[in-house]
C-alpha cells in the first residue's frame, strides 16, 4: 500500500478523537441546563464524567490490547456504535443514577475505542515525523472544543438539552462508521523492518514493560498532568458564568482552549521531533502548573482569552508527547497494549477532576481550592517528568 495513505490515518484519527472525545467532554456544556431543568446537583451530574474516566481508561486498555491482535479498524468500528447509543439512551434518562450508568458507562467504554488504538495506528506509520503525525492524530481532541461545544450549546438553547443529546449521538453514528472503514494496518517494507531494528526492543514482554521504570514513571507523570487539568477544563464554563461572563461566551472561552491546544499539539510535536520529548514535555508542564493558578487573578474576558490561549497550548501540547517517549521505549508490537495501560492511568487522574471540582463547588460555593489544588498536582508531574530516562534500545547492524 502506498506510504501517502499514512496521511489518510491521520486524518481519519483526528475526526475520530474530535468526535468521540468531543461528544463525552460536552458534558460541561450540559452542566448547567441540565442541573437547572432536572434539580440534579452538579455533583450528581459530573459524576458521570468521573464514571466516563474510569471506564475509558480500562476500556482503553482493553481495546488498545485488542487493537494489536486484530487491528484499529473493528475497535474502532465497534466504538462507533457503542458511542451514538450511550448518548441516545442517556438523553432520554428521567432519574440521576440512570443517566449517571447510561452516560458514564457507554460513553466511557467507546471513548476508550479512538485515543489508544488511532494513536498507536499512527505510530506504525511514521517513521519519521512521529511526534507531528501524533500530535495531529490527537489534534481532533483539540478541535472538538471549537465543533461539538458550540454545537452542543446551540443545540441546548434551539431544542432543549435532551434532543441536542440525541442529536449529537446521531451524528456520531453519522461520522464514524464510515470513517472506521477507511483504517489500514500499516504496511511491513524494507524501510520499515529496518526502522523496526533500530526501535523495537527484542523480546520484551508485556510484563517486563509494565515492570520498566520508564512505564511507571510515563504513567504517573500522564496520571498527575490529567489530574490536574481535568477539573479546570470540564468547570471552566461554570467558573466563567461564576466570574460575570454570559454563557455564550463562556463556551467561547472553553471553544478558545481547543483551538489553542490544537495549536500547542502540532507546535509542540514540532519542537519534539527537533529537540526531544523529554524536554519539551517538562516545559509544557510547567506553563500548564502556573497557568491553573493564574486562573484565580482573572474575571474579565479578555483576560480569560489569553489565559485560555496559555493554558490550552499547554495542556494541548504535552498530551501527544507521552505516545511518542511511550514508541520510543517500547517499540510498535505492543504498543497498542502499553500506550492503552498509560490511558488508564491518565483517566484515572481525569476521573478525579470533574468530581472534585462539584464537591468543591456544592460545599463553598467558589472553585478556588479546585485550582491551587490543581496547580499543585501539576507541579508534581513536573517533578516526576524530570526522572525520566529513555530506554535503550537495540541498534540494527548494518550489512557488510
Amino acid at each position: 500500500m502506498n506510504l501517502s495513505y499514512r496521511w489518510v490515518i491521520v486524518g481519519v484519527g483526528a475526526l475520530m478523537t474530535c468526535v468521540a472525545i468531543g461528544a463525552m467532554f460536552s458534558l460541561a456544556i450540559f452542566l448547567a441546563p441540565m442541573s437547572g431543568q432536572t434539580g440534579w446537583s452538579r455533583t450528581g451530574i459530573s459524576t458521570a464524567m468521573t464514571l466516563d474516566f474510569l471506564v475509558m481508561g480500562a476500556a482503553g486498555f482493553g481495546w488498545g490490547a485488542l487493537s494489536d491482535r486484530i487491528g484499529p479498524r473493528l475497535v474502532t468500528l465497534a466504538g462507533a456504535v457503542l458511542l451514538g447509543s450511550g448518548l441516545a439512551l442517556a438523553s432520554r434518562t428521567h432519574e440521576l443514577w440512570q443517566f449517571q450508568l447510561t452516560y458514564g458507562l457507554l460513553v466511557g467504554l467507546a471513548a476508550g475505542a479512538f485515543f489508544a488504538p488511532m494513536i498507536a495506528a499512527a505510530t506504525g506509520w511514521f517513521t519519521e515525523n512521529r511526534s507531528l503525525a501524533v500530535s495531529l492524530v490527537s489534534a481532533g481532541v483539540g478541535v472538538a472544543p471549537m465543533t461539538i461545544s458550540p454545537f452542543a450549546s446551540w443545540l441546548i438553547a434551539a431544542y432543549g438539552w435532551r434532543s441536542a443529546m440525541l442529536i449529537i449521538g446521531i451524528g456520531a453514528w453519522t461520522l464514524l462508521i464510515p470513517a472506521s472503514l477507511l483504517i489500514r494496518r500499516p504496511p511491513v517494507t524494507a524501510q520499515g523492518a529496518a526502522m523496526a531494528g533500530r526501535s523495537d526492543a527484542p523480546g520484551l514482554s508485556l510484563s517486563a514493560a509494565f515492570r520498566s521504570p520508564q512505564f511507571v514513571v510515563l504513567s504517573s507523570t500522564f496520571f498527575l498532568c490529567c489530574g490536574a487539568h481535568a477539573g479546570p477544563i470540564f468547570h471552566m464554563v461554570s467558573y466563567a458564568i461564576g466570574c460575570g461572563i454570559p454563557p455564550m461566551e463562556a463556551v467561547s472561552i472553553y471553544s478558545v482552549e481547543g483551538l489553542a491546544g490544537l495549536g500547542g499539539r502540532i507546535l509542540l510535536g514540532l519542537l519534539a521531533d527537533r529537540y526531544g520529548a523529554k524536554r519539551v514535555l517538562i516545559a509544557g508542564l510547567m506553563v500548564q502548573a502556573f497557568a491553573i493558578a493564574t486562573y484565580l487573578l482573572v474575571d474579565r474576558l479578555g483576560q480569560f482569552y489569553a489565559l485560555a490561549v496559555v493554558f490550552g497550548t499547554a495542556y494541548g501540547g504535552v498530551m501527544p508527547l507521552y505516545a511518542v517517549l511511550a514508541r520510543e521505549s517500547f517499540g510498535q508490537h505492543i504498543m497498542g497494549t502499553v500506550f492503552g495501560a498509560m490511558t488508564m492511568a491518565s483517566s484515572l487522574g481525569m476521573a478525579f477532576g470533574p468530581w472534585a471540582g462539584g464537591r468543591i463547588f456544592d460545599a463553598y460555593n467558589s472553585y478556588m481550592w479546585l485550582y491551587l489544588g490543581a496547580s499543585g498536582v501539576a507541579l508534581g508531574a513536573v517533578a516526576v517528568a524530570f526522572t525520566f530516562t529513555a530506554r535503550p534500545q537495540r541498534e540494527s547492524l548494518a550489512a557488510a
